[in-house]
């Protein structure tokens, strides 16, 4: 470990970057450009401001803000006092607001804005808080605005030298975070991350990915969430320069500031792979001289692989098998090249959609569909598909620049165990599914104030049941299929992943979300978000009709029944899907999940939420 703790950590890259750029980021229309220098100072007059109130070490304080430049120093400011920070969104339900400031047993609330305080202003009554700090606001008895009261501190020389000793005051096991999981399956839990935990990532991911300082960063993802706060991190430690950007913006952003990294969800990719799709449509000719080209790059990438052993294997071939594989791609190779040549060059041209700089992108949170995987690989952009929970701060395995095993997300990395076990908690040979559970100095110090949560979660050799269902190849690289939460159990007793089947369904261009259903059933259904555009014009030329409306449709059987049958084509047993995984009924709803509402803030399905919202229509589609 090359840092002490976080602090340290941040005080190196400053010694060492100063007068770099530090982070680009926007209000309204105005843009700002800090340097690290400007940060340490912003750093230190806010920690000044919270220790003025009486915050020091082990308080906590509960965070609630979106993406901003405020969010990282605030953050450090934290940090730097050794006090504790509880983050959330500005979409945090009051109920939930009021359940993690209670459970945490909070001291400080620092909100976004005016309209974030006024939203929460009756359920704060409930609670007892030392200060309330609002970032954007102007004068308020009840509570200080950040502009306000930093205005008025000045930093002396000795509060600079204080503020440097500080770093002597933290120890790396100290807890300097504890992130309450999103709620997906129920009550949220408080996950406590030390400095250690974290620190685990800062040494780990720039070798994995061959970070230097020259590169840009592109921020989309919720700051509060662990896997964006780690790479902020991972950017800072490197004394990159961090780009704020939003889902509105992406696009644009990746165009305007040419970043050479970027950290996504497969949600992000999925969106653009429809919305570029769909815009093509527009062009069936062009269209057509597109897919053609993609469907060149995955031919020639896919045999190069078989080449050069570059698939997942889960035995060993023989030596015939091996030859007769490889002489075929081989062929193929040979056959393509000249084509592969021109489709590269053609396909450079939408890189550019990405900025032109774009060295890697790395998924994170969740498994991304394989056929994403394939296009996104076609178009030469090079995906680091990573595995982690907030239990794990997060990172456990992933497909780095050292791996090249195509559509695994590559071994765990190094000082992290990680083993596949069966019901009965022994471990599987490759290829065998199982749940995953793992052990390392990134693992959490466990669920604060919630020791039947430890004790289920834990195994009794201290590995954390991550809860993930997954496989090994012969070499060793983890391939995600599933969670185990999440599996389905119909009426006949048989277990359906149903991610597997959503990702499946995901590339008709009409679908936006979709969620499979079952549970106790005697078969499987699907509730499914709909790109209305997309949908009546797929309607239209694959039935030639018209419909007007989600509404419209529901009253069209035959046509129902149509796009269902198209549906269970995709789930056919040469695509590896079984007969029981096949659609009984489906369903377009006529609102899309929601942020904070049906999905989390890393745009995963609250499944408990929807199933509960759902019930009575479930019921009613699956008799």
């Amino acid at each position: 470990m090359n840092y002490k703790n976080l602090l340290d950590m941040f005080l190196q890259t400053y010694n060492k970057n100063s007068e770099k750029l530090a982070f680009v980021y926007r209000v309204g229309s105005s843009e700002y450009s800090i340097s690290y220098k400007q940060v340490l100072h912003d750093v230190i007059t806010l920690s000044l401001l919270f220790k003025k109130n009486g915050m020091k070490k082990g308080d906590k304080i509960m965070f609630v803000s979106d993406n901003r430049y405020e969010w990282i120093i605030t953050d450090l400011a934290v940090i730097s006092i050794g006090a504790i920070l509880v983050p959330r969104g500005i979409d945090t339900p009051c109920d939930e607001l009021s359940f993690i400031l209670e459970d945490a047993s909070c001291s400080y609330l620092i909100l976004e804005h005016e309209k974030t305080y006024d939203e929460y202003k009756e359920i704060l009554k409930k609670h007892t808080l030392k200060s309330i700090f609002v970032i954007e606001s102007i004068h308020n008895k009840e509570y200080y605005s950040y502009k306000e009261e930093t205005d008025k501190i000045t930093i002396s020389k000795e509060d600079q030298e204080h503020f440097f000793k500080q770093v002597d005051v933290l120890d790396a096991q100290d807890t300097f975070t504890i992130i309450y999981t999103s709620g997906t399956t129920g009550k949220p839990k408080g996950v406590m991350l030390s400095h250690k935990n974290m620190i685990y990532n800062i040494d780990t991911i720039p070798h994995a990915i061959r970070l230097v300082s020259d590169d840009v960063w592109l921020s989309i993802l919720p700051s509060w969430h662990v896997f964006e706060r780690a790479a902020e991190y991972v950017a800072i430690s490197k004394g990159c320069t961090i780009i704020y950007s939003s889902v509105k913006t992406f696009s644009t952003d990746l165009e305007k500031y040419k970043p050479t990294m970027v950290a996504t969800v497969p949600r992000l990719w999925e969106s653009m792979y429809t919305k570029i799709n769909a815009k093509l449509s527009q062009d069936p000719k062009k269209a057509a001289i597109f897919y053609k080209l993609v469907d060149i790059s995955k031919t020639y990438k896919h045999n190069m692989r078989i080449l050069k052993d570059e698939l997942p294997l889960f035995e060993k071939e023989s030596l015939t098998s091996s030859v007769l594989k490889k002489s075929l791609a081989l062929s193929k190779i040979i056959l393509l090249y000249p084509l592969n040549v021109f489709a590269k060059k053609k396909l450079s041209l939408v890189q550019k959609k990405f900025g032109g700089r774009l060295k890697l992108a790395i998924s994170g949170g969740g498994a991304l569909p394989l056929y994403i995987e394939e296009w996104i690989d076609a178009l030469d952009i090079r995906i680091v598909n990573s595995y982690g929970m907030t239990e794990t701060s997060p990172l456990i395995a992933g497909r780095g620049l050292d791996c090249n095993t195509f559509a695994t997300l590559g071994p765990a990395f190094k000082g992290t165990s990680l083993r596949i076990v069966n019901e009965q908690g022994i471990e599987v040979d490759p290829g065998i599914v199982g749940t995953l559970e793992v052990k390392g100095p990134q693992v959490m110090q466990g669920y604060f104030n919630n020791e039947e949560e430890n004790k289920k979660n834990f195994t009794k050799d201290a590995y954390l049941k991550t809860g993930d269902l997954g496989k090994f190849t012969i070499k060793g690289e983890l391939i995600l299929t599933g969670r185990l939460k999440e599996i389905i159990v119909l009426a006949n007793g048989e277990n359906v992943d149903p991610s597997r089947i959503e990702s499946a369904i995901s590339i008709m261009p009409f679908i936006n979300d979709s969620m499979l259903i079952g549970q106790d059933k005697k078969g499987l259904g699907l509730l499914i978000v709909p790109d209305v555009e997309s949908l009546k014009d797929f309607i239209f030329k694959k039935f030639d009709k018209v419909i007007e409306s989600v509404e419209h449709l529901k009253e069209d059987k035959q046509i129902l029944n149509s796009i269902k049958k198209e549906l269970n084509e995709l789930l056919h047993k040469k695509h590896g899907f079984k007969a029981f995984e096949k659609l009984q009924n489906i369903h377009f709803l006529e609102k899309e999940f929601k942020m904070g509402e049906e999905l989390t803030n890393t745009l995963k399905k609250k499944r408990h939420i929807i199933e509960v919202k759902y019930k009575e229509l479930i019921d009613k589609i699956l008799k």
